[in-house]
């Protein structure tokens, strides 16, 4: 099991998976031998023993996603696969503003693709933010958890609001409409990062 999804196309720097074992290999022999049958796009950076009552999913305080936007005059072979290029430039600081709007608990089904019968989608957002940095604009944001197509929803009504193609006020009433799937376009998914899941102490500890 898995500590969050991730999309085809997504990345993740540090995801966290648990799995039921013998415990017939020590830790870093582990490692070694899962390296080695993994795809080349897949590596183990470390594991550890964990109690039996550990949830992998359910026990994780917060996640954290950053999406990467390749801002520039002229795109980048390096950056191809893990940012999505957009050479119009976008205007930071009205992105930022909005941005404030998803701090806190606030429901967020309008950023929702796809929903399960009865899916409470009330979510916790702890921060959001975007910034510069050289060519690139990172958006930022922790939360307990995401709704399917989440963050990538959110980046992309972001890329309209900070490209002139709706206002700050479209931005705050599609939030505050809560109809599932208003938000959008999808953002594409090789901009997206799971860059962290939190714990109340390090797993294994």
């Amino acid at each position: 099991m898995a500590a969050s999804r991730t999309d085809t196309g997504v990345h993740a720097k540090e995801q966290v998976v648990s799995f039921w074992a013998e415990p017939a290999l020590a830790m870093m022999t582990l490692v070694k031998a899962l390296n080695y049958y993994l795809p080349s796009d897949i590596a183990v950076k470390a594991a550890y023993r964990t109690s039996d009552d550990f949830n992998v999913r359910g026990d994780a305080l917060s996640r954290e996603y950053c999406y990467y936007i390749l801002n520039s005059d002229s795109r980048s072979p390096f950056s191809e696969m893990f940012a999505l290029f957009m050479p119009k430039m976008l205007d930071i600081q009205i992105m930022s503003k909005a941005c404030r709007l998803m701090h806190g608990e606030h429901d967020f089904v309008s950023f929702a693709t796809s929903l399960s019968n009865m899916q409470n989608t009330v979510r916790h957002v702890y921060e959001a933010d975007i910034d510069q940095k050289g060519d690139f604009v990172v958006f930022r944001i922790v939360a307990n958890s995401f709704l399917r197509h989440q963050v990538r929803n959110i980046v992309g009504l972001l890329i309209r609001l900070g490209s002139g193609k709706l206002g700050f006020a479209d931005f705050s009433g599609i939030m505050q409409a809560k109809q599932p799937g208003l938000a959008g376009p999808t953002a594409p998914a090789r901009g997206l990062w799971l860059t962290k899941v939190n714990y109340a102490k390090p797993v294994g500890g």
